[in-house]
């Protein structure tokens, strides 16, 4: 027996779902550094987890390449000045951190990110080789910031502080895989493909200036 599959969600719930979902993106992100403890806190630091939130954004829209991109770009570019808004409110930061450089940076990153993991988010669900590349995703980009966390084990500024993130990254990733992929043999392939994509994932970092 067979089911059909859930219908795309509507234009007007991408536009508001994108809009709602970056306002929240920014702000949780922000609270989730201040208050959490080491190193449950430094998930709002991650890169790595605003790029799945596209992915995520993607899978929620399930059909439709150009809107899952578009909305996943307005996700990730709403959270940045919303991040920057909560700071003020809650440790007044100066407001103008919202539009300076470093937000503009920021929300250029989100654009990157949100066209190719929004994408992704829809190519999860559709069958074929694209969807084992799309699944693996997500859990590449986590395991490229666990490798970046490991370069710097050691480091007289660092000591073994990135230890503890590396393997939350690794967990996330891990558990990313298995809740997206459908079957065993499914989840065999989505790994061996986030090998080279954690390779070249780690290798944009490091020319994006995160390591």
């Amino acid at each position: 027996m067979t089911t059909d599959p859930p219908p795309p969600v509507d234009h007007r719930s991408v536009a508001v779902g994108a809009v709602v979902g970056g306002l929240l993106l920014g702000a949780v992100d922000f609270v989730w550094i201040k208050f959490l403890p080491y190193p449950f806190a430094e998930l709002g630091n991650s890169s790595a987890v605003w790029a799945v939130a596209a992915f995520a954004f993607g899978f929620w829209v399930r059909s439709g390449s150009p809107r899952a991109a578009l909305g996943a770009v307005a996700l990730l570019v709403t959270a940045v000045p919303s991040y920057y808004l909560a700071a003020t409110l809650i440790q007044n930061d100066d407001i103008a951190n919202v539009w300076a450089p470093t937000s503009i940076i920021w929300m250029l990153f989100g654009v990157l990110a949100g066209v190719i993991f929004g994408i992704a988010g829809v190519w999860a669900r559709t069958a074929g080789r694209r969807q084992i590349i799309a699944i693996a995703l997500p859990g590449a980009v986590l395991f490229a910031e666990a490798a970046l966390w490991t370069r710097r084990i050691g480091r007289p500024d660092y000591g073994t502080v990135p230890v503890w993130p590396a393997v939350i990254d690794v967990v996330l990733g891990l558990l990313i895989i298995v809740a997206v992929a459908r079957t065993t043999r499914q989840r065999a392939m989505v790994l061996a493909a986030a090998l080279p994509l954690t390779l070249g994932g780690f290798a944009a970092f490091v020319l994006a200036g995160f390591a």
